[in-house]
């Protein structure tokens, strides 16, 4: 994951980039693929990944990537299926009726895998070497308003806060940067953000062998004090080509191949097809959307931006360019996420007549021998930015520029690298954008924050909204609301409101597949979109 700098902007611009990027997760190049059968460790798992691991720093981002990063280092809570968030470090915390003071009991039977004791020392020295580079972690809410760290006792930890924030606990669940790094891990300056001296951590992998670029081995935590994995070691091979992944797993030499766009759908449904593989698909971890920037003349009009939402067939689009793996989307975000179950949504169907007539209520009119709709004078034509390199993107483009041609609508499609598409849309330079929430553990508050955030481009697609002001005042009011019921309603509102007029429009959820041989059982997701798959997982023979 990119550096996050000093700025709220630069915060959404590297939350965006880890999101949209975990979609193109790849492979390995021939020359890699180490030609070893599995068979030479049984009881080894093999993988393959697009990238390094990296250097395997708790407290950095790219080039150490989350999935590894979550092997080896813990947090103090975890998040668990529909957003419960569990005791994992900390066996149970306090948080004060004023909800500033997070109290945290820590767990006394854990040791960091180099045998030395976890304790309320050791998380303070992890706290405040973080904090001492809190710019680099900016983008995480709660790291700007720590007004200090204290050790109560051995096995108590205390952090206090400025003011009231309540997605402290949920935020404390992210892969990074808060997990814990063993004191023979610390550089002597006690500056992590330079580099670790050993990734020493508390869970349930050990790194035993990295060759950069070609492979990483992790080994078994022997004296892991949770549940310990059933496999002894997760080989990962670096395979950065999608092809040549696909053929070693073909060959059998992966055992599991698993995330977002890991392989094409098409591959997935070929080899699924087969019936000599074993498949699983998650739950919703996001939804593709399309925002639609407001103060665009043509997209201002509530009335425009419904037609539009009207005026494609959703489900025949997710269903044929997904192969049905995908799922079409009624609400902008996944109603699996924590305050966003039952958000009464105005229904939108396909319904092509509704959005002629949406179209001619706003006075954008077909005249006799054209095709496109006019109105004082301009056509109704806008431009549709999608990521080049994202197949799924650009063929829901296409469909939407012929559907949307039917309404007399002129729809100009362009494809831009990521790092474009990113930078349009931070400076407001598109009418209408393909997005991704960012998923659990970060959402909700997180996809609310970046509607509030100015200079980038949600912020612009509300911009025609009549009640823009009393939204901002509510999407604030969230974090500090101690009340629970209060906070439902809140977002309730402000879900309900933000979808309703038109300048988010959900598409379809996107889901993780695995696919793995025959051998490989008790694979299950995560619930938190970016930790490891792997301890519960066995290998039979």
């Amino acid at each position: 994951m990119l550096n996050r700098l000093n700025s709220r902007n630069t915060f959404i611009t590297a939350i965006y980039i880890l999101i949209l990027s975990t979609l193109l997760l790849g492979c390995t190049n021939s020359s890699n693929v180490d030609s070893a059968s599995k068979n030479d460790n049984d009881n080894m798992l093999t993988i393959a990944w697009q990238r390094d691991v990296g250097e395997m720093n708790p407290h950095v981002y790219n080039p150490s990537q989350l999935f590894a990063q979550s092997m080896v280092y813990e947090p103090l809570v975890s998040y668990q299926d529909g957003g419960e968030l569990k005791p994992h470090l900390a066996e149970s915390w306090d948080i004060s009726e004023d909800g500033k003071v997070y109290t945290f009991h820590l767990r006394q039977d854990v040791k960091f895998s180099d045998g030395t004791k976890f304790n309320a020392d050791i998380v303070k020295k992890n706290f405040d070497t973080i904090l001492n580079n809190a710019g680099l972690h900016s983008w995480l809410g709660f790291i700007n308003k720590i007004d200090r760290t204290e050790v109560i006792d051995e096995n108590t930890f205390r952090l206090t806060l400025t003011e009231p924030y309540y997605p402290t606990i949920q935020e404390l669940a992210v892969v990074r940067p808060v997990r814990f790094l063993g004191e023979a891990g610390f550089p002597e300056n006690g500056d992590t953000s330079k580099g670790v001296v050993e990734p020493v951590g508390t869970g349930p992998w050990i790194l035993e062998k990295h060759k950069a670029d070609e492979y990483a081995i992790f080994k078994r935590n022997e004296n892991y004090w949770g549940k310990k994995p059933k496999v002894e070691k997760i080989k990962v091979k670096i395979i950065p080509d999608v092809e040549t992944r696909v053929l070693a797993f073909e060959k059998g030499e992966l055992d599991l191949l698993y995330g977002e766009g890991v392989i094409s759908l098409d591959d997935f449904k070929q080899l699924e097809s087969t019936g000599d593989y074993e498949t699983s698909i998650s739950e919703p971890v996001a939804t593709r959307q399309l925002v639609l920037n407001t103060r665009k003349k043509q997209l201002s009009d509530e009335r425009v931006r419904q037609a539009l939402h009207y005026s494609f067939n959703k489900e025949a689009m997710v269903e044929g360019i997904t192969n049905g793996y995908e799922e079409k989307a009624d609400h902008i975000l996944p109603e699996n996420f924590p305050y966003t179950k039952d958000i009464d949504v105005k229904p939108i169907g396909y319904d092509v007549k509704k959005a002629k007539s949406l179209l001619d209520e706003a006075g954008w009119r077909l005249h006799k021998g054209k095709k496109v709709r006019e109105k004082d004078g301009q056509p109704l034509e806008i431009e549709l930015m999608y990521n080049s390199a994202e197949p799924i993107q650009k063929v829901m483009a296409e469909t939407l520029q012929s559907e949307w041609a039917a309404i007399g609508v002129k729809l100009n499609i362009v494809g831009v690298d990521l790092t474009d598409q990113i930078q349009r849309f931070k400076e407001n330079k598109f009418d209408i954008n393909f997005f991704s929430n960012y998923g659990a553990p970060y959402d909700p508050h997180t996809f609310l924050n970046i509607i509030a955030s100015k200079g980038f481009g949600f912020n612009e697609a509300i911009s025609a909204y009549p009640n823009k002001d009393e939204l901002l005042k509510q999407i604030a009011e969230v974090p500090q609301t101690t009340d629970e019921k209060k906070r439902q309603l809140l977002y309730s509102s402000i879900l309900k409101s933000v979808q309703d007029q038109g300048a988010i429009v959900p598409v379809s959820h996107i889901k993780k597949t695995a696919i793995y041989q025959k051998d490989v059982t008790n694979f299950n997701f995560p619930a938190n979109r970016d930790e490891h798959p792997f301890t519960g997982i066995s290998i039979e023979k």
